[in-house]
């Protein structure tokens, strides 16, 4: 038995193709663009890729793309004030700020300042709150790349279960608040929890988001369950820098039914769902449907 391997780069492009065919609707029909502003304080490399990233992709769709780029010693009060006049400002309908923050910016404060209806990366409080109690919000981008690969797998998800490895706020929580959203029965397991393989073998469907380079081996998967692998982790490996994911792919393909590979599974997927989340907040601030299949 060999997994099915889930194709992140080709499911990435008709999300960003169904984002681009809807923004020219939009425009079309109603004469708006929607905007993303992304804000990058400092000089991270990692950061600088992905939001040079971010800003083409956005571009590509068609939408306004508003990059704020400020030194790495930006007081926290003229952060603060960026990010209010983007909140009032009518051409933005999605504000990024790019995580990490430089040490002296408190990274909660910034985050818990943007319009929680402009929170592309359904970070804000008040879009946990909202996500965990079952109402429309801005849903994080990995976590919602993850669902759309899964209910195009299964099809529905209600009743399968359903093990995220990891308890992040970024993407464990929040994935296992949109598991539970489908009727899945959930369970987070985490760094102190007791026989990890013996409760990830219990799972449908296994998310490994847990940050530690291929600690998901064959002999916690349930034959033919779905694996989603959201570690992405730089190794050395037969003197060579290598890309690998949480879980060990060649040991799981032997026994999942499907899984995502590192690279190319779930990655792709998060700037295509931020492109999908800017057009949602954009539909929901001038009171238009949402785009069909693009959020929950």
């Amino acid at each position: 038995m060999s997994a099915k391997v889930i194709d992140g780069k080709a499911f990435a492009a008709d999300v960003r193709a169904r984002v681009q065919t809807q923004v020219a609707k939009l425009r079309e029909a109603h004469g708006i663009q929607p905007g993303l502003a992304v804000v990058l304080v400092g000089e991270d490399p990692a950061s600088k890729v992905y939001v040079r990233n971010k800003q083409a992709s956005t571009i590509e769709v068609g939408m306004l793309s508003f990059e704020h780029r400020l030194p790495a010693d930006t007081a926290e009060a003229d952060l603060l004030a960026l990010v209010q006049s983007l909140n009032a400002d009518p051409q933005v309908h999605g504000i990024l700020v790019q995580l990490p923050l430089p040490a002296h910016l408190n990274s909660e404060l910034i985050i818990n300042s943007i319009d929680p209806a402009k929170d592309v990366d359904g970070f804000h409080i008040s879009n946990v709150g909202l996500l965990g109690t079952g109402q429309k919000a801005m849903v994080p981008c990995t976590p919602l790349g993850c669902l759309m690969m899964l209910r195009d797998h299964h099809g529905k998800l209600a009743g399968l279960n359903a093990v995220v490895v990891g308890r992040s706020n970024i993407v464990g929580k929040p994935m296992a608040q949109l598991l539970l959203g489908d009727s899945c029965t959930v369970t987070i397991a985490h760094s102190r929890t007791k026989d990890l393989a013996a409760v990830c073998r219990g799972a449908d469907i296994l998310v490994a988001a847990v940050g530690r380079p291929e600690m998901i081996t064959g002999d916690f998967i349930k034959p033919g369950a779905t694996v989603i692998d959201v570690g992405i982790n730089r190794i050395e490996r037969d003197g060579k820098s290598k890309l690998v994911g949480d879980v060990d792919f060649e040991s799981a393909k032997a026994v999942a039914g499907a899984i995502t590979p590192v690279p190319g599974g779930v990655g792709p997927m998060t700037i295509a769902c931020l492109l999908a989340n800017t057009l949602t907040a954009c539909c929901r601030a001038n009171g238009l449907t949402e785009p069909e299949g693009l959020t929950v």
